[in-house]
Parts: C-alpha cells; sequence; structure tokens
C-alpha cells in the first residue's frame, strides 16, 4: 500500500510540476474536461465571478477547481485559514481579500514547481498576509490547534490516503475551526479502464472515493456538523462535485 501510495504521489506531483511550467490546466487530458475550455471559463462554471477572476495576479489561475470554497466558507477579518493543496495560488489569494491585513493565509502543496509560481505570483501582486509552503496534505507542515477555516478546491480526492488528510486537518484547526471542501467524488464505482489512466487521476477522477466513504472519512477524523452544501454532476463519469462543510467541536 505504501508502495502504491508513493507512485500515485510521484505521478500526480509530475503531473502537476508540468501544468505549473507550462500554465497549463487539466484540461490536456480529456478526462477533465471537455471543448479546450480556458481558466477563466473552467473557474466561471464552478461558480467564481468575473471579479473574482480579475482580482487576481496574471498566472495565478490554471483552471483546476471544481468549485468555489471561498465563497462557501464565510471567511472573516482577523482569521487565519489554511489552503490544502494550494497551487499557483488562487484561491489563497481571494481568500487574503477577506481575511485582510490582519489575517492570514497559509498555502501547503507538495510539487516545488506549484509552490515556486505561487510565491512568484504573491511576489508580483504584493500580497504580505499569505505564506506558501512545501509539504503533504498528510502531513502537514503546520502546527496543532492554529488554524480558523480550512478550505480546499479538488485536491483531497487526489490523496491516496484520504483519511490522514481529514486527521490533519481536524489537528492543525482551533477548536470551534471550520473546514469547506470542493471536491470530487463517486456516484458509483469507475470502470477499470478510468480507474487505471494516469491522465484520469491527474484529472481528478480515477483517486475519487465513493461519496458515502468520502463523508466516512470526515466523520471518523472527529468532525462534527457535517453538511453537503451543493452537489452537481460533473462531466459523463458517475463523479459528483460536491462541497462539504464540517466543524471541529
Amino acid at each position: 500500500m505504501k508502495t502504491k501510495a508513493k507512485k500515485i504521489k510521484k505521478m500526480v506531483r509530475k503531473g502537476y510540476a508540468k501544468i505549473a511550467i507550462t500554465n497549463g490546466n487539466c484540461c490536456g487530458s480529456s478526462s477533465c474536461c471537455a471543448g479546450g475550455a480556458s481558466a477563466e471559463e473552467l473557474s466561471q462554471i464552478v461558480g467564481y465571478s468575473n471579479s473574482e477572476i480579475k482580482a487576481v495576479p496574471a498566472g495565478a489561475n490554471l483552471g483546476l477547481g471544481c468549485g468555489n470554497p471561498v465563497a462557501l466558507a464565510s471567511l472573516r477579518a482577523g482569521e487565519t485559514v489554511l489552503d490544502l493543496g494550494s497551487g499557483a495560488g488562487f484561491d489563497a489569494f481571494l481568500a487574503s481579500i477577506k481575511v485582510g491585513k490582519k489575517g492570514k493565509i497559509i498555502g501547503v502543496d507538495m510539487t516545488p514547481e506549484m509552490v515556486a509560481k505561487a510565491k512568484a505570483n504573491a511576489k508580483k501582486g504584493s500580497y504580505k498576509n499569505i505564506e506558501f509552503r512545501l509539504g503533504e496534505i498528510e502531513n502537514l507542515p503546520v502546527a496543532d490547534d492554529t488554524i480558523d477555516a480550512i478550505i480546499s478546491n479538488c485536491v483531497i480526492n487526489l490523496s491516496p490516503d484520504k483519511q490522514a488528510v481529514f486527521n490533519e486537518s481536524f489537528r492543525v484547526l482551533k477548536s470551534g475551526g471550520r473546514i469547506m471542501v470542493s471536491d470530487l467524488v463517486l456516484e458509483k464505482k469507475l470502470p477499470p479502464k478510468i480507474k487505471r489512466s494516469v491522465e484520469a487521476y491527474v484529472g481528478c477522477i480515477a483517486g475519487a472515493s465513493m461519496k458515502k466513504d468520502y463523508l466516512a472519512f470526515i466523520k471518523q477524523a472527529g468532525f462534527k456538523k457535517i453538511e453537503v452544501v451543493a452537489s452537481d454532476r460533473y462531466l459523463d463519469y458517475p463523479v459528483v462535485s460536491i462541497k462539504v462543510k464540517a466543524i471541529k467541536s
């Protein structure tokens, strides 16, 4: 299992490093989206407004999300927010506007090229309240009980150990802290051909868990008041884009 997990992470890291370097999105794979839509068009489809898209530095939006967790997280001024799988920084930059100068955003990503790109975008946009860290979401480089809110956008489904991700999320959140996730889950099992596909995994499909299992991971970590805020059909596979909110009591 550990060997398989390492192989998956290596595969995902390589795929997203290529996306960071080429400024591409996951539409290089037919498993991700159809029609070769731009990052801006994809972001509008999953719930971002034009003003949000224009508010971030050029190159921060790579069109990799499946929702808008920032809009649903009800972030408040002065809060410390953690972005799991922060990529080039799109959601982190939007969150920084919500929390203001007295707040703080920490982005964690396991791909060095993405972290470098996010840091360059932060410098380009003169953001002072954002920090990007290289690390794995199954083993967060974040201290216990220090985070008010966690956001994540179409990333946890890529992890081979989703239970560890939610356990770590619970650990770093303060009492009363919350997690707001946009992610992909399955309504039924994928065909073996798709499950084995490297492109499908990098495109966020082959790594998706069954919906009931995904919600069970969150509950097992200790979260309460688990709410599926929205659920939408995604592509031509038995995949659903869900928005889940949960509280650390």
